[in-house]
């Protein structure tokens, strides 16, 4: 294994699962093969009731890799397949967002197999919706009526809270920026540190690991990531998570 000093999310949740593995006899060519691949946006959420999420819009794709009887599952914007051993896996040089996506996903599945995280797969249908409806009342009933500070464009989950609680949000997507999502001015990441700063508690897609810049959002103030891709990483680090609908 790359013995380079190692000290991002990314690499800290990479070493622990790479520890994991070998404490349960996992890495070895013989145990099992795992294989990752893009998902196709039906196989990933399903048909939901609004058709502006970014898988929808071929901005994101759905990696999912498959160890044993369980799933874990990433979203990135550089999809890609690749077969191998968990050694293979989470051992292998971060270069880019594929590396990324490859070794979250597969480090998600393994946490499943070992019982030690829950809702690894994205929910389907109706749940994008089911879990926006939720929001408002999970974060009122822990931080009071708190200033929302939403990193990473998630529309159902926008649309939940505006009206209810004062929004910002900030996208990476420059087809997103400067336009309004439910009356609620979508800003550019150069905006993000502002935003963390005037938000209460900071609202951050779990796609922030994928994509190399989760250390940057890491503050003083509350942080709640959404979706499938943090699970396995608020499980190891204790990092709070929002996704009440995954499975």
């Amino acid at each position: 294994m790359n013995t380079a000093k190692r000290i991002g999310v990314i690499e800290q949740f990479c070493d622990r699962a790479w520890e994991l593995a070998r404490e349960h006899g996992l890495a070895a060519d013989t145990v099992e093969v795992i294989s990752a691949r893009p998902l196709t946006p039906e196989e990933a959420i399903g048909r939901p009731d609004r058709s502006d999420f970014p898988i929808l819009k071929g901005k994101e794709f759905m990696m999912e890799a498959r160890f044993r009887e369980s799933r874990g599952q990433a979203f990135t914007a550089m999809p890609g397949r690749f077969e191998g051993t968990m050694e293979d896996i989470l051992c292998r040089e971060i270069k880019t967002d594929f590396d990324r996506a490859l070794i979250v996903a597969t480090a998600n599945a393994l946490l499943s197999h070992l019982d030690m995280v829950q809702g690894t797969i994205h929910c389907r249908d109706d749940g994008p919706r089911r879990c926006a409806d939720g929001l408002v009342e999970y974060l009122t009933e822990r931080h009071g009526s708190p200033r929302v500070g939403v990193i990473g464009l998630q529309p159902a989950l926008v649309a939940a809270l505006s009206g209810h609680l004062p929004v910002r949000v900030t996208d990476l997507d420059p087809d997103n920026v400067g336009k309004p999502h439910s009356g609620v001015l979508v800003e550019g990441v150069e905006s993000t540190q502002d935003v963390i700063e005037w938000a209460d508690v900071v609202l951050a897609t779990g796609t922030v690991l994928g994509n190399d810049t989760i250390d940057g959002l890491l503050s003083s103030k509350p942080t709640v990531f959404y979706g499938v891709t943090i699970a396995g990483v608020a499980a190891l680090l204790g990092l709070e998570r929002y996704c009440p609908r995954a499975t």
